[in-house]
């Protein structure tokens, strides 16, 4: 009997689990089988599942007829300048934090915590402000610059916790061989705070590559739209919505986000953990 009890507990988890997934994944689904159905297939009554006869005009269109690859530069690019300087500044920094003592440090350390609990969405006006009067106005620049804003405090709270988990005497030891300070931080704490730093990393890409209301305020050219504001001012008007190629664009969108949290999986769950219980 207690046997049974254990088998049926485990096959209510499962089926539980399995619920939980298929209502997560199935709007993705949706989605993806969407931007295969042809325009006469999306209205149709009842809605069909499957489409009955799959298409790839919605991708071509997308890629020939809009600026789509302008904005996936774009947001490439933003994406890739936001995390290469967050994580160059929150690894310095949370190093420091870590392995040198000052007055003030943990209040610093908290301090940067509270920066980032602060509503981003109350920076939006001075930051607008700011660009305009530095010359930064509707630029890359000027959403780099934004999203490094609310991107690096949690960044650095997040290494710094990793950080604090590295023991001192590995650091001391490769120093008393002879190592400078810089060496042993390259040689020694770099590759052990690893884990870390691509997860961070990882949460940064994302956070860039999904932003929209700072990209919506501070830039207003098709030129340096990232693909979240550039998407939607293309195919979604007050008259009209291009269902089929708005599903083509959202699946284009979200299979680089894919790619590599599948394939970094391991590392994202790794520094979280350590930021979660850490510190």
């Amino acid at each position: 009997m207690a046997g049974q009890r254990s088998f049926a507990r485990k096959l209510m988890f499962n089926a539980f689990a399995w619920t939980i997934v298929l209502v997560i994944v199935f709007p993705l689904i949706w989605m993806i089988l969407t931007s295969l159905k042809p325009q006469s297939e999306l209205f149709m009554i009842p809605p069909g599942f499957f489409p009955e006869q799959v298409t790839f005009e919605h991708y071509w269109r997308l890629l020939t007829e809009t600026p789509f690859l302008t904005y996936l530069r774009n947001s490439t690019v933003l994406a890739t300048a936001t995390t290469l300087i967050v994580i160059i500044i929150a690894t310095l920094g949370a190093h420091s934090l870590t392995r040198f003592a000052y007055p003030g440090r943990e209040f610093l350390a908290r301090a940067v915590l509270f920066t980032y609990l602060l509503p981003s969405v109350v920076l939006i006006l001075p930051l607008y402000f700011l660009m305009i009067n530095v010359g930064l106005g509707n630029t890359l620049a000027s959403l780099v610059i934004a999203y490094t804003t609310f991107a690096l405090p949690y960044a650095l709270w997040l290494l710094r916790s990793f950080m604090a988990g590295i023991p001192d005497d590995l650091e001391a030891a490769a120093m008393v061989d002879g190592a400078s300070r810089m060496r042993a931080f390259v040689d020694v704490i770099l590759p052990q705070a690893l884990p870390g730093i691509i997860s961070t990393a990882l949460f940064t890409a994302i956070l860039a590559w999904n932003e929209y209301l700072y990209a919506l305020v501070l830039v207003n050219s098709d030129d340096v739209r990232p693909l979240t504001t550039g998407v939607m001012s293309m195919l979604v008007t007050s008259f009209n919505i291009e269902w089929s190629l708005l599903m083509a664009a959202s699946v284009m969108m979200s299979v680089p986000l894919i790619f590599v949290f599948v394939f970094l999986q391991r590392y994202l769950t790794r520094g979280f953990g350590a930021g979660a219980v850490k510190g």
